[in-house]
């Protein structure tokens, strides 16, 4: 899971493996094979060089990571997560959760934003991916 994030953030930065590890710490000779074994999952980033990746990706870690679903940001990211894969939308009618509510209303704010043209993709994309 979190290979294939990294790789569709990534992607999304136009970013190539080598230039994502370089700007992460990562030795130039291995940079971008060490970004090719994160992202087919043979190995994992400990938690430092994933805040890292997170850094240089421009995104909160939690958008990178398997979500924690015991709390409400990480139910977010799941949420955001579906979205990107399936366009899965999801309503308050849906809710019971008064903080989850609060965040799903958040949510759909900036989804109507970006709707209506108020914003870009880029900048509705970047409100996900840093949500805290």
């Amino acid at each position: 899971m979190i290979g294939k994030r990294i790789r569709f953030i990534r992607k999304k930065r136009n970013m190539t493996m080598k230039h994502l590890g370089k700007a992460a710490g990562l030795p130039e000779n291995s940079a971008d094979i060490r970004i090719a074994q994160y992202e087919s999952g043979t190995r994992t980033p400990k938690a430092d060089l994933l805040r890292k990746i997170a850094d240089v990706l421009e995104v909160s870690p939690n958008a990178l990571s398997v979500p924690d679903l015991d709390n409400v940001i990480g139910v977010m990211h799941t949420l955001f997560i579906l979205e990107d894969l399936y366009s899965f939308r999801f309503t308050l009618d849906d809710c019971t959760s008064d903080r989850l509510k609060k965040a799903i209303n958040e949510w759909q704010r900036e989804y109507d934003r970006y709707s209506n043209g108020e914003i870009s993709k880029e900048k509705y994309d970047n409100w996900r991916y840093n949500y805290k």
